[in-house]
């Protein structure tokens, strides 16, 4: 089934005014490097970070090696996840959305097999000489090596951030002291990616690699090592209020967003989250179960919650110090600068508000291996700020991430913002491009089916210069697509499509559905008829999930 076209033919017959982009072969990269040699890819993933929360997004936690590389490249003001996880990872590492790609579309089902088609980036990269490595959280079906990377540690254990000592007796020790706390997740996966660089140098020197870093944190349980909290512990008293009018001021002051700071959604949690009362019960009465006005909290909780956002600031400070030591490894390979890199959150910041793991124990101190607390609700619209709602929602406050991209010997820009709309879809065509490779027509035989991505490669010379016809969401009954300014949004299997042009209000405050009903209209079906596309694409071609190994898991 040729998707481009029946899109095509939708837009016209929706007469929405706008010209669909038809997909076409990949071309020669357009930003060749100076050396005349195939650029290198580190692809950075965190995992429920906030859209403000880094300091070169007008954040006020420390991440001086994010932002030395958004200073010296290129920063996307527009650009979207899949508002969860797997789904994220998904987009990521075969092109297409996770809906197009899982074999298993029954209601709940969180993750599915692929389609033998669907292939990961290993194998589309394989072909032109590059060795792929893998280091952190996976979340998809079958295993890293089988999914055609070469070597890989994987640490998918989103319950504990120290490691744990079965995991210790399975992998390298580590390459530098490691606290009296434990060994850190954001250490381990690190430290394993400088492994597979170094392993990379010495037998392997004279080809291309990709290494896909994705780390673990800041998602929940929020446990960090306690001298990375004690720099945050009087920092957030002032609470989520304040933080998020500060945040707001220094976005507008750098030209990311120009809508009004929207109220907190105080009535809206996941519907999984523990009961109020059963919050205070286990982890006690400095919990607070909504984002209400920081005001109306007592004291206690005040003081309860300031530690909480200390923590995840903690997080992302330590991921920021593990980025920059896999930094010096490739300035001491001498590829530093013809390395791609690209930054990335799966989703946005989580209002989620539960306790797994071994549980939580309120003696310890916060933020230690025996606790589990989550960020919740009031601390994640901050993280937001100044987008609504969290991650598994799509409005934009669940499915907006930075895009942070530098690469010295292919983009000349230094410090730009990118008002281009992109999406993860888009990386594995950016990747395919800049290694002048081709996208498979056929696999094993098969027909593969066009891809929804576009290839971020003509950004890196100009703003607004990828163009596309439409972006695509769907969760857990949370629905969303987008073409040109104009989103149409719904929270819920049951809850009604809302509205918005964003070219005025990203942050989604005025909704316009009742004042342009045939836009709505328009615009749902061609979500429906997506949707129907989709299921149906995902059940084509065999299962990859018996493939044979590629590689070796560490």
């Amino acid at each position: 089934m040729n998707h481009s076209y029946g899109r095509r033919d939708f837009l016209k017959m929706a007469g929405l005014g706008l010209a669909a982009t038809v997909r076409s072969p990949w071309v020669q990269a357009t930003a060749p490097t100076t050396t005349g040699k195939k650029p290198n890819f580190l692809v950075i993933v965190v995992d429920d970070m906030g859209f403000s929360d880094t300091g070169c997004y007008g954040g006020d936690i420390q991440t001086p090696n994010l932002d030395r590389l958004a200073a010296n490249g290129l920063k996307f003001t527009q650009f979207y996840n899949a508002g969860r996880c797997w789904p994220s990872r998904a987009c990521i590492l075969t092109g297409y959305y996770a809906q197009e790609v899982r074999r298993d579309v029954s209601p709940g089902v969180r993750q599915g097999t692929r389609p033998n088609w669907a292939r990961l980036l290993p194998d589309l990269l394989r072909p032109q000489g590059y060795r792929s490595y893998h280091s952190g959280k996976w979340h998809l079906d079958g295993t890293p090596t089988e999914g055609g990377f070469d070597r890989s540690f994987d640490y998918s254990d989103n319950d504990h951030h120290f490691l744990r000592d079965k995991v210790c007796a399975k992998i390298e020790p580590p390459l530098q002291p490691v606290s009296a706390e434990g060994y850190y997740a954001s250490c381990a996966i690190a430290d394993q990616a400088i492994r597979q660089l170094r392993d990379h140098a010495e037998h392997h020197v004279d080809r291309p690699f990709f290494e896909y870093l994705a780390f673990t944190e800041p998602h929940f349980p929020l446990q960090a090592l306690q001298e990375d909290i004690n720099r945050y512990r009087d920092h957030y008293h002032e609470g989520w209020d304040v933080i998020r009018q500060r945040r707001w001021q220094r976005m507008k002051t750098l030209g990311l967003v120009n809508c009004a700071l929207p109220k907190l959604d105080s009535d809206i949690v996941p519907g999984w989250n523990l009961k109020p009362e059963v919050l205070k019960k286990r982890i006690g009465p400095g919990e607070a179960a909504w984002a209400v006005p920081w005001e109306q909290l007592t004291a206690e909780q005040k003081e309860f919650q300031a530690i909480k956002m200390a923590i995840h600031a903690a997080m992302i400070d330590r991921v920021d110090r593990e980025i920059g030591r896999v930094l010096e490894q490739l300035k001491a390979m001498n590829v530093y600068d013809n390395t791609a890199i690209f930054f990335v959150s799966d989703n946005g910041a989580s209002a989620e508000q539960m306790i797994r793991g071994n549980g939580h124990d309120r003696t310890a101190p916060l933020g230690s291996a025996a606790t589990f607390i989550c960020l919740g609700p009031g601390w994640s619209s901050a993280a937001n700020t100044p987008l609504r709602l969290h991650k598994s929602w799509v409005h934009e406050g669940g499915i907006s991430t930075p895009l942070i991209v530098h690469w010295p010997e292919g983009i000349t820009a230094r410090g730009e913002w990118r008002h281009d709309v992109g999406h993860l879809v888009d990386l594995a065509p950016t990747l395919m491009e800049l290694a002048s490779g081709q996208w498979p027509e056929t696999w094993a035989g098969k027909p593969v089916p066009a891809h929804p991505g576009r290839s971020l490669v003509p950004a890196f010379t100009k703003d607004g210069s990828v163009s596309r016809d439409y972006l695509w969401w769907s969760h857990i009954g949370n629905r969303a697509l987008r073409v040109g300014d104009w989103k149409l949004v719904a929270k819920g299997k049951t809850g009604p499509w809302e509205l918005y042009d964003l070219r005025t209000d990203r942050c989604e405050s005025n909704n316009l559905a009742a004042k342009y009903p045939d836009k709505v209209k328009d615009l749902s079906a061609w979500w429906e008829r997506s949707q129907d596309e989709f299921r149906a694409q995902a059940l084509t071609g065999g299962s990859t999930a018996k493939q044979s190994k590629h590689g070796e898991t560490e």
